[in-house]
């Protein structure tokens, strides 16, 4: 490697250098065309630093979303895969939530279906099959993938939470259920800056469901009307009534 030698004499200021060489008070190599001089350096470090893309952490955002989301709309679509991969169901429909434990997830297409929790019980209607389940609001949602969404502020208690990195184009979070007989053995969320557009749930039998988020909008007024469900008139109601009682 050879560099322009300092001690030769300066030309005048209006003399190109030779053969296109850059002037020696500029501290440049020639053989790369970098600068040789820390303030240099330092100037083009900042330079790459400026290009690089904003790297953004999935957890922080979560948390932020999880925080200072105290009730939302959105559309989403939703599609169940089994063991092998393989897609076994595809939904559609809206879902509305205000903390904590208030949610209704209507089912649009392709058949039919609501859920509401009003707090303190969740109602499953199924119009098909003219039939009502009622289960207790703790029991129902403690520990599951709804309670990310319309659970208590205090997530961290119900689930271990990590970072997952970034894949098309959304922050990833990884969820862990403390408890041990919730049905799922993970969650993952994708977040797009603070908004949630995705979530991934990882079954105990190996399947899993994907659920992508549209037109999410956050702490919005909802009507205290919509958490609360009357069951149709002739439908059969079963209640799963919880241990002891």
């Amino acid at each position: 490697m050879t560099y322009q030698d300092c001690s030769a004499p300066a030309q005048a200021p209006d003399e190109p250098a030779a053969g296109g060489a850059r002037p020696c008070d500029a501290n440049i190599n020639p053989d790369t065309g970098l600068a040789t001089d820390y303030l240099n350096h330092f100037n083009e470090a900042i330079m790459l630093l400026d290009m690089l893309p904003d790297c953004p952490d999935g957890l922080d955002d979560f948390l932020a979303f999880n925080a200072a989301t105290k009730t939302a709309t959105a559309d989403f679509e939703q599609q169940v895969f089994d063991r092998a991969g393989k897609v076994v169901d595809r939904a559609s429909g809206t879902f509305v939530f205000a903390r904590p434990g208030k949610f209704r997830w209507t089912y649009e297409k392709p058949h039919p279906q609501v859920l509401v929790g009003d707090g303190a019980k969740l109602w499953i209607h199924d119009p098909d099959l003219n039939q009502v389940t009622v289960k207790h609001i703790d029991k129902a949602i403690s520990s599951t993938p709804a309670a990310l969404l319309a659970g208590n502020d205090d997530i961290t208690a119900l689930f271990t939470l990590r970072d997952a990195g970034t894949a098309d184009g959304l922050a990833w979070v990884e969820a862990t259920p403390k408890a041990r007989d919730t049905g799922f053995e993970r969650v993952r969320l994708g977040l797009r800056g603070r908004t949630l557009a995705a979530m991934e749930l990882y079954d105990q039998l190996g399947g899993h469901t994907i659920l992508r988020f549209s037109n999410l909008k956050a702490n919005v007024p909802v009507s205290p009307g919509t958490f609360r469900f009357t069951p149709p008139k002739g439908a059969d109601v079963l209640e799963d009534v919880p241990a002891g009682k």
